[in-house]
């Protein structure tokens, strides 16, 4: 593993859906994964050289909300701080856009195993169920 780089809003469709193949199935289309990068409002990757090893990314209105979404370490490289170097950059990010003076909720959805890592980073958990519906398009 040699020096990591940590570059933001350069993450593209086809980087994302190689990562997303190494810890998931069924990764999106080049179309759909296009499309959601375009809209998305700050993504963050880390390389080590020229391969891709963690990315995230937050959607969100700008004013009252963001989510973040899609955080993604290769296997091989978890457990080195890479996760919590995501997350300090995407808080970072809606500390220099949010609106000063306010509360922003920042939210995520995780795999339970994944909560403690996100409590570790001062993420809490509600009694809210997450509820999805997956729409078919032709």
């Amino acid at each position: 593993m040699e020096k990591l780089t940590v570059k933001h809003n350069e993450l593209t469709a086809e980087e994302f859906i190689s990562l997303w193949e190494t810890v998931w199935d069924g990764a999106p289309s080049y179309e759909q994964t296009k499309l959601a990068l375009e809209h998305t409002l700050f993504r963050v990757s880390v390389f080590d050289n020229e391969k891709i090893v963690a990315m995230a990314r937050v959607i969100g209105d700008m004013g009252l909300n963001y989510y973040i979404k899609d955080v993604v370490v290769r296997p091989e490289y978890q457990k080195k701080g890479i996760g919590r170097t995501l997350i300090n950059e995407i808080l970072s990010f809606v500390a220099e856009n949010g609106v000063s003076g306010t509360d922003i909720f920042v939210e995520l959805c995780a795999v339970p195993d994944k909560i403690p890592f996100y409590e570790k980073l001062g993420f809490k958990s509600n009694e809210a169920r997450r509820l999805f519906l997956f729409q078919h398009v032709e």
